[in-house]
């Protein structure tokens, strides 16, 4: 059975900063089995938003990360949020630590805060679905479709390298409709977005994986024009739209909490 002495130290672990003064708190909800209050630590017109914790390395699983991005999110409700790296803690049991690095990076903190003022970040995937956008191809490619035409009523064992053949022609094909597709998507939603992160595809079926930083005073217009697209491509492809997310793609504080 541990003892006093085996358990880990106390420290606070940090969620992000907000703009603020006074005392704040979100309730019970902080990372771990133990829920801590969700509170600040307040340095001059910023506030750190943390709770109580072990110091400990936070795995992360998705228990984990999905507890750090509701208190993200819970505090979005009220505040443009600087959202700080998953699993940052401070080695103080007290305000202190958190204090030094308020008073340290003060001036980091606050011009990001005005630079994300009244912004919010919003997520699009676009997947193609595959038989119609395969279908789509091939009727839109004579090549592809007049050797596919030959080879229709053939036995598959004659014309196996013929098939390979078209089966290479279809992918390079797709490779070009997905990027026209994703630069279409692009040219509409694009002008509407103060910032955008293009993210890395995952399968050949995915045309589009990007982060928009947008304005709070445009977001009706962009759930409209991601909504056209939708009625537009809707049968070529899916749209999962995600909208007000912590700017993770446009600010993930790294804080070294070592030695402070």
């Amino acid at each position: 059975m541990n003892n006093e002495s085996e358990l880990p130290k106390e420290g606070k672990y940090i969620y992000g900063i907000i703009r603020h003064t006074g005392p704040i708190d979100f309730g019970p909800i902080g990372i771990g089995k133990r829920a801590d209050l969700v509170y600040g630590i307040n340095y001059n017109d910023i506030t750190a938003i943390v709770s109580n914790s072990p110091i400990i390395k936070y795995e992360a699983r998705r228990v984990n990360l999905t507890t750090h991005e509701k208190i993200l999110e819970e505090v979005m409700k009220k505040f443009t949020v600087l959202p700080v790296r998953f699993s940052t803690i401070s080695e103080h049991n007290d305000d202190t630590g958190i204090l030094k690095i308020l008073d340290k990076d003060y001036d980091k903190f606050s011009d990001l805060l005005s630079k994300m003022e009244g912004k919010k970040e919003l997520g699009l995937k676009v997947l193609a679905h595959e038989a119609p956008i395969y279908e789509s191809i091939v009727g839109k490619y004579e090549n592809i479709k007049a050797l596919r035409g030959k080879l229709m009523n053939q036995p598959a064992d004659k014309t196996y390298y013929q098939r390979m053949k078209i089966g290479e022609m279809v992918a390079e094909a797709l490779k070009n409709e997905t990027k026209n597709y994703k630069n279409t998507i692009l040219d509409v939603l694009n002008p509407l977005a103060d910032d955008l992160k293009i993210n890395d595809n995952y399968g050949e079926m995915m045309i589009l994986n990007a982060a928009f930083l947008i304005k709070n005073s445009v977001e009706h217009e962009f759930d409209k024009a991601v909504n056209s697209l939708d009625e537009k491509y809707g049968d070529l492809m899916t749209f999962k739209y995600v909208g007000t997310l912590p700017p993770y793609n446009f600010v993930n504080l790294v804080i070294n909490t070592k030695g402070i």
